[in-house]
C-alpha cells in the first residue's frame, strides 16, 4: 500500500474514533487517563467589564501528547466549545509554541508535559459584585502515545464577582508562561523571510539577517524546525538546513500530498523554532513566518 493511502486511512480512522468519542455519553475522566484536563482561571474574582484569562490546563501522562491547532498529517487539535452566560465573550485559544511529537513513528505538531492553553474572556459590565458566575464548555482532544485516546469532557468553573479582579497566585505563573511562549514576530528591520517553490514537491524557506546583531544571532542558531500553519508542508518529512554565507539560512521543506487547498498558496505560513532563539527582546523560541513564495 502506498504511503499516501496508508496516511489517508490512518487519518480516517483517527477522525472516526474522534466522532465516536463526541457521540458517547458524558463521563468523568478516569484517574489513570493519559490526559488530565481542567478549566482554570488566572483570577480568583471577576471584575465587571474587565477581561481576564481562563483556559484549559493540560497534564499529560509521561509518553503521551495532544495536538496543536494544526497537528500535521495525523491527529486532532484540542478544542473548546464555550457555553457562557449572556453578555460574555470568549476569544480563540492563544496557542503557545508547539513541539514536535510522535504518533507511533509519524512526526506531528503538539504538546507534552503540563501547560495551559489560554483564552481571553470578557465579562459584561453589568455584573453585580457579590454574585457568582459559572463558565462552562465542552473540551475535546486526542491524546496519543503508545495508543490513541480521543475523548471529551464537559468542564465548568465557578467564579465570584467583585469590584476588583483578584489574581490567583496558583494559576497566574502558568498563564504568564503560556503567553511568553506564544510565537512572536521577527523584527522586520533585522530579518527578512522569503520562499521559493521547486516543482510540485519542494519549497525552500530563506531567512536573511539584515544587520550585524541579526547575523550574530544567526551564527548561534544550530537547530531549526518549521511548523506548518495550514498543512501545506508535510510535518512528517525531513527538513534540510543549509547555510549561505553568514547572513542567510535556508530550510528545504516537503509539500504535503494531503494539502486541501485548491491551488498552491502564495505565502508560506507557519512557525520557525530554534532553541538558540531569535534575538534580544523575544521571550519565545518560536517566530511567525509569513513568507511570499516566488
Amino acid at each position: 500500500m502506498s504511503e499516501k493511502r496508508k496516511g489517508g486511512r490512518l487519518m480516517l480512522l483517527l477522525m472516526s474514533l474522534f466522532v465516536l468519542a463526541w457521540s458517547a455519553q458524558t463521563h468523568a475522566l478516569e484517574p489513570n487517563s493519559p490526559l488530565q484536563i481542567a478549566l482554570v482561571s488566572e483570577v480568583k474574582t471577576v471584575q465587571p467589564g474587565k477581561p481576564f484569562y481562563a483556559g484549559l490546563h493540560l497534564k499529560h501522562k509521561e509518553g503521551y501528547h495532544t495536538y496543536w491547532k494544526f497537528p500535521g498529517i495525523v491527529g486532532v487539535p484540542v478544542s473548546m466549545v464555550w457555553s457562557l452566560p449572556a453578555g460574555w465573550k470568549a476569544g480563540e485559544i492563544e496557542w503557545p509554541e508547539p513541539e514536535q511529537v510522535h504518533m507511533f513513528q509519524i512526526r506531528a505538531q503538539g504538546y507534552h508535559g503540563e501547560l495551559v492553553l489560554p483564552v481571553r474572556v470578557t465579562p459584561p459590565a453589568d455584573l453585580k459584585p457579590g454574585t457568582k458566575v459559572t463558565l462552562a464548555g465542552k473540551a475535546a482532544w486526542m491524546c496519543c502515545g503508545r495508543d490513541c485516546n480521543p475523548d471529551f469532557a464537559d468542564l465548568t468553573l465557578e467564579l465570584p464577582v467583585a469590584t476588583e479582579a483578584e489574581i490567583d497566585a496558583k494559576w497566574e505563573p502558568a498563564f504568564v508562561k503560556a503567553r511568553e511562549a506564544a510565537p512572536q514576530s521577527l523584527d522586520a528591520n533585522a530579518w527578512s523571510a522569503t520562499a521559493t517553490r521547486q516543482g510540485k514537491n519542494k519549497v525552500t524557506l530563506h531567512l536573511t539577517a539584515k544587520n550585524a546583531a541579526a547575523r550574530q544571532q544567526l551564527a548561534a542558531v544550530k537547530d531549526v524546525l518549521f511548523f506548518t500553519d495550514d498543512g501545506y508542508i508535510n510535518a512528517d518529512k525531513d527538513q534540510m538546513v543549509r547555510r549561505e554565507g553568514d547572513d542567510k539560512l535556508s530550510l528545504e521543506l516537503t509539500v504535503s500530498e494531503y494539502y486541501d487547498g485548491k491551488t498552491p498558496p502564495t505565502h508560506l505560513l507557519g512557525l520557525l523554532q530554534s532553541p538558540q532563539g531569535w534575538g534580544k527582546g523575544l521571550t519565545s523560541e518560536t517566530v511567525i513566518i509569513n513568507a511570499p513564495i516566488d
